[in-house]
């Protein structure tokens, strides 16, 4: 039997304050706790966008960043984004940099479910070619950052919430 995943609760200053179990903890109650999102280029400084595989439990079947996910107890943030673009992508990670140190959001999904993250937000790069998890993600695209940011505007119900705002605090950088 494996262990249940465990997040990391933070509060309001985003310092640690416990764990608790993933799935438990997302509900229309979810308290604050880390994660991270990570925008993956390619050499050629396109971005990886990947539509959320439709059997996930929030924002099923919408585009999103390249991957987002939680650090477990005691992991570098830099460690889970390694970790999590191997499982997620099958990919290897180069110049993971933070680039949005402060983002923060709490969105609520159709289902009634909220997402309430300190989630700081990442840049890496890959030279591998990408096998999605079937169980993660859906599609893969790489894109231009331009079309990226003009398709989140035009049709902002095809992408995921935190998406959205992280390409508006990106614009502005």
């Amino acid at each position: 039997m494996t262990t249940p995943e465990q997040v990391v609760l933070v509060d309001e200053a985003g310092a640690a304050i416990g764990t608790a179990d993933k799935l438990a903890v997302h509900s229309a109650e979810t308290p604050l706790h880390l994660a991270f999102s990570c925008h993956v280029y390619n050499p050629f400084g396109q971005v990886l966008v990947t539509r959320r595989a439709l059997g996930k439990l929030t924002w099923p079947g919408v585009w999103t960043n390249s991957f987002c996910g939680h650090p477990s107890p005691g992991e570098s943030l830099r460690d889970a984004i390694a970790r999590r673009g191997l499982f997620e992508l099958g990919i290897a990670l180069t110049d993971i940099e933070v680039v949005l140190p402060d983002f923060r959001y709490r969105a609520v999904d159709a289902s009634g479910i909220v997402e309430n993250e300190v989630c700081p937000v990442y840049r890496a790069v890959t030279t591998d070619v990408v096998t999605p998890n079937p169980d993660e993600v859906a599609e893969v695209a790489w894109v231009s950052a331009l079309s990226l940011h003009e398709a989140a505007v035009a049709a902002p119900y095809a992408f995921s919430p935190w998406l959205g705002w992280q390409l508006e605090q990106l614009a502005s950088l």
